[in-house]
């Protein structure tokens, strides 16, 4: 017990008072804002807009560009969601609505995943973040046999192919989120789930414990979301 505990604390014996605080001030802010989007409150954005620009600020000083590029992209898309669930959308004073996605929307979310993901891979291949002499086929082989050897260092090894994944993922939920679509929930579940792990072997801690709690927050969030739809009377 003693030696998990030291392998999960071991980044934060050399980091600054200033960062710890940092990181723990942006993960509170990121739990808050996912509580909000759970009740459909417009708060969700600023409150996350204030979680994501401190990761951005600090992901820069780690050197860990795939986050850094969510970050940034979380931000903006903060600011337009802000502005989609704020707009007047009727004579009644109506906003939009939860919803499911439809074939438009799937299109979309998926290109957006694909496209970044591709951009993620040609930035880290770049930087010479991931092997940058392995072919599509080779990659895949390389990061499925380092995912199953059981060993933490072969882990941190291929976390850059997770990253492309999560990077992937969470751009086309956060989409999604701003339009009120239903399925954004199961991609920040899917996401949140590669995530947690991913975080703890890089070091950060409560960087960690702040994708526990979002997994369990969007379980919850879809559950919500859901009923609310369903309660209508003709639910979509």
């Amino acid at each position: 017990m003693t030696q998990v505990f030291d392998f999960f604390l071991q980044p934060y014996y050399t980091a600054t008072t200033c960062n710890i605080v940092l990181e723990f001030i942006a993960a509170l802010f990121g739990i808050i804002s996912v509580i909000y989007a759970r009740k459909e409150n417009i708060l969700v954005f600023p409150t996350g807009i204030i979680s994501t620009a401190i990761y951005v600020y600090m992901l820069s000083q780690w050197s860990l560009y795939g986050d850094l590029i969510i970050n940034v992209y979380y931000t903006m898309m903060s600011i337009y969601g802000w502005y989609m669930w704020h707009k007047v959308i009727d004579d009644q004073n109506h906003h939009i609505s939860i919803s499911r996605t439809n074939l438009k929307d799937k299109i979309i979310a998926f290109g957006i995943f694909l496209f970044t993901s591709i951009f993620v891979i040609v930035v880290y291949r770049y930087y010479n973040v991931m092997p940058n002499n392995l072919g599509f086929t080779d990659s895949i082989l390389f990061a499925t046999n380092n995912l199953t050897s059981g060993s933490i260092e072969d882990f941190r090894i291929v976390t850059p192919f997770l990253d492309t994944f999560t990077t992937g993922i969470f751009f086309a939920a956060m989409w999604l989120m701003a339009n009120k679509k239903l399925e954004s929930w199961t991609l920040w579940i899917v996401g949140n789930i590669v995530s947690i792990p991913l975080y703890f072997v890089k070091g950060y801690g409560f960087t960690g414990i702040q994708y526990s709690v979002f997994l369990i927050l969007a379980i919850l969030g879809y559950m919500e979301w859901r009923r609310q739809i369903e309660s209508r009377p003709n639910n979509d």
